[in-house]
């Protein structure tokens, strides 16, 4: 299996949410999301629970877990071995919706233009 290609949601601000996420938390956290996001890069679709869940949408999570804090990573496929990392949360006993709907509206940002909505893209 070829390894997924990861793309980096960037905002119309030229934001990353992903990368200031990451930023906020310690770095223990950041390594174990690091660790995850390579994960999904050698398996893609084939990474399951407990390291990865399907969400609604179209939409999945990366599931990190640090003493008793779950994080998330939410992302989605935008091809066959194309991943679209949208951003970072701290869940409760499920995703909160308004997350799913930021992800969702961030692959739609993509789709429309990928070229200014990726983060590896020149401007």
């Amino acid at each position: 299996m070829p390894r997924t290609e990861i793309i980096i949601f960037k905002d119309d601000d030229g934001s990353i949410p992903l990368i200031d996420w990451l930023r906020q938390q310690n770095e223990k956290v950041r390594m174990k999301c690091l660790a995850r996001i390579e994960e999904l890069r050698d398996r893609g679709y084939e990474l399951r629970r407990p390291t990865a869940d399907q969400l609604e949408r179209g939409i999945y999570e990366l599931r990190t877990r640090y003493g008793t804090v779950n994080y998330r990573i939410l992302y989605a496929f935008c091809g066959s071995n194309v991943v679209l990392l949208s951003h970072g949360c701290i869940k409760g006993k499920r995703v909160p919706q308004k997350e799913i709907d930021k992800a969702v509206e961030n692959l739609n940002k993509f789709k429309r233009n990928p070229g200014a909505h990726s983060a590896d893209s020149e401007d």
